[in-house]
């Protein structure tokens, strides 16, 4: 007997309490990644969204990076996700990786999705129940139709043209402000330090709280200040960070503050940052 899904969400965020009243009636994803990834637990009926390997476009060489259409339908039918579903994702660190899977399935055309305010720290503090091992699924193939906007995703000709002042759009970084200057390294070999010349700095890390989303005025306050207008849809916003998943949170956030026009840098730094003999990702350091 397949599930009965819930047919309205109270937002792109979901609580605890609301999530334990509807987990028989939504698809739960544990969209952990490394190093946050809780192998030896998760939340009952979680299904595992892998953006690490197999819920990223094995043809890239970029770091989780979107795939096509047709692939992503196949990994999602193989998870048991229908047309019909309603679809909860969250991952073990709290905010920080969901939002990207939350993204990738708004971009696929999926209707009814959220991120577990908080993840599976929150529902583990409220004293929900957890199960043993990694979130697996073997159940019935799903039937979802998956056909990916692509207004969801820039690349880096895009956002070329953008910092060059094609357009009333900012172009907002979610890496460390430290990182944005510069003045620490990059995670990633062969990466160059600093930031997209005309780009603007919001780290993702303060828009969390305790694990969970900063409440909306201060994020609409946190947005006018790097952004101003993005929040009103005053000014397009594209999100950028290091591989393209804490751009995810900057774009779950700006949902959450208002109605802005969003769209993700799919490859972020790991792509602009590379060598540029060219020189048409140019880059500048400091504040």
């Amino acid at each position: 007997m397949g599930i009965e899904p819930v047919t309205l969400l109270p937002g792109p965020l979901v609580g605890v309490e609301w999530l334990a009243c509807n987990v028989n009636h939504v698809v739960v994803l544990d969209a952990s990644i490394a190093p946050h990834l809780a192998a030896n637990r998760h939340i009952p009926c979680a299904r595992r969204f892998d953006i690490d390997s197999e819920f990223s476009d094995p043809d890239s060489d970029l770091p989780h990076t979107m795939p096509t259409s047709a692939y992503l339908q196949e990994r999602l039918r193989a998870i048991g996700v229908n047309e019909s579903s309603t679809v909860v994702v969250y991952d073990a660190a709290g905010i920080y990786s969901a939002p990207r899977a939350w993204w990738m399935l708004k971009a696929a055309g999926i209707g009814r999705v959220a991120v577990l305010d908080g993840g599976l720290p929150a529902w583990e503090a409220a004293g929900q129940a957890v199960d043993a091992g990694e979130a697996r699924y073997d159940g019935a193939a799903g039937d979802v139709v998956v056909s990916i906007d692509a207004a969801a995703f820039v690349d880096a000709a895009t956002v070329a043209e953008v910092l060059a002042g094609g357009g009333d759009a900012v172009v907002l970084d979610a890496r460390s402000r430290e990182r944005f200057a510069g003045d620490a390294p990059e995670p990633r070999e062969g990466l160059r330090a600093g930031h997209m010349a005309g780009s603007a700095n919001l780290p993702f890390a303060e828009l969390v709280r305790d694990g969970r989303l900063a409440s909306v005025p201060e994020l609409r306050q946190a947005f006018e200040e790097a952004a101003p207008g993005v929040v009103r849809g005053e000014r397009r916003l594209i999100t950028s960070c290091g591989s393209g998943v804490t751009a995810c949170v900057l774009a779950l956030a700006a949902e959450q503050a208002g109605e802005p026009q969003v769209a993700v840098y799919d490859g972020s730094w790991a792509d602009w940052g590379r060598e540029d003999p060219a020189g048409t990702r140019p880059i500048q350091a400091g504040a």
